[in-house]
């Protein structure tokens, strides 16, 4: 059970890096949960609920200079107890006209697993450059 949910998530992580880089709302909403909570790495703002993270990507996406982010798991945990997982690993963003990172760092997700699918429900974010 732990190492097909740990793949699951990890699946789902790299659908949502897809999605970001693609600027695809409609990939976006089903990996996050509908209370999904964000909290940014450079000023700690937060972000409740799958309708605000939907609406303040669909902005991040209409920038004239947009940013990619992905993030990269170093470590998921999946709960023995409970339908629930950790994922640690870094983050970083780029220009999308091309370049080097501009932003980067560390983020902590917490995922749920609700009927037989992993979402979302935290992520915390550490901004190291």
């Amino acid at each position: 059970m732990t190492a097909t949910a740990e793949l699951a998530i990890r699946v789902r992580r790299a659908a949502f890096n897809r999605a970001l880089a693609e600027a695809d709302l409609s990939a976006i909403g089903p990996i996050l949960a509908p209370n999904a909570v964000l909290v940014t790495g450079t000023d700690s703002a937060v972000i409740s609920g799958r309708k605000a993270q939907l609406l303040a990507w669909k902005r991040e996406f209409s920038a004239p200079s947009r940013t990619i982010y992905a993030r990269a798991p170093d470590s998921v945990l999946v709960s023995p107890a409970e339908p629930i997982a950790f994922e640690q690993g870094d983050w970083s963003g780029v220009p999308a006209t091309g370049g080097g990172v501009e932003a980067s760092g560390r983020y902590t997700a917490k995922w749920r697993e609700i009927g037989a699918v992993w979402v979302i429900e935290a992520e915390l974010y550490l901004t190291l450059a």
